[in-house]
């Protein structure tokens, strides 16, 4: 088996939420590079635009989807749209889907109310739960799909005031394993990859203090924090049929990071 059947992505159509920015959209980009169809789904019009821009000027191909999913209603409108949107390519429907939108917000344990909880839980966890649900019977049905969720070290170990982030997180890895148990069998994978620090905006508080980013950054092994095209070749292999035997896991890209 040459290469490109292993990593090739032709003829499929992925969706990115969070796909605009950060490690979506370094992951967006990516799948588009091996082939795949790219829907870049986000809130803002503008970013979207740009990474979409990006692709097609590289030759690939994309189209923005813009979503709200901090409500169950939105992430259905998403997935209708998604669908929709493959369903006019090729008659087929979304193949591969990488949640990476999410929010971050940490208030201290003590500060945390409900609101902060439930706004957090409707992106970081029902949003994928909902998608999953929505879009893994139709991979199901055609023999083939790939669902790739991004989580954080916070969901293994706590600290700056990991919160309910942490715990969106920890459960979103849960969900990816049951995941795992219902579709695999079909054809359907859910895997999870777990960055380090990488500086972008969801992480913008950590991000602006140069002597937190330089600690981090020496807690790798590798000597440096992460940069969201660090998730480009793991996104490809869960994304492709090499990593069909690869199902339920949660693999750190990290630069050692945990290993401390």
């Amino acid at each position: 088996m040459d290469l490109q059947q292993l990593f090739g992505l032709d003829g499929r159509t992925a969706l990115v939420t969070g796909g605009s920015s950060g490690i979506g959209r370094g992951i967006a980009l990516a799948l588009a590079g091996a082939g795949a169809h790219v829907l870049v789904a986000a809130r803002t019009v503008e970013a979207l635009d740009a990474t979409v821009a990006h692709v097609r000027d590289e030759g690939g191909s994309a189209e923005r989807l813009v979503a709200d999913l901090s409500t169950r209603e939105g992430a259905h409108a998403l997935a209708e749209a998604a669908e929709a949107a493959a369903g006019r390519r090729d008659d087929g429907g979304v193949d591969v889907l990488v949640c990476s939108a999410g929010i971050n917000l940490r208030p201290p344990m003590p500060e945390l109310d409900e609101a902060v909880w439930d706004a957090t839980m409707a992106v970081n966890l029902d949003a994928p739960f909902v998608l999953g649900q929505r879009l893994a019977p139709g991979m199901a049905a055609r023999g083939y799909g790939r669902l790739v969720h991004i989580s954080s070290q916070q969901a293994h170990r706590p600290f700056g005031a990991s919160g309910a982030y942490g715990v969106s997180k920890a459960a979103l890895e849960a969900l990816a394993r049951s995941q795992a148990e219902a579709w695999s069998p079909h054809g359907v994978t859910a895997n999870v990859l777990v960055p380090g620090f990488v500086p972008t905006a969801l992480n913008r508080r950590l991000s602006s203090d140069p002597a937190t980013v330089s600690a981090l950054a020496a807690r790798t092994l590798v000597g440096r924090n992460g940069h969201p095209d660090d998730f480009a070749g793991a996104a490809v292999f869960l994304a492709s049929g090499a990593s069909a035997y690869v199902t339920g896991q949660s693999i750190a890209v990290d630069g050692g990071f945990s290993m401390h």
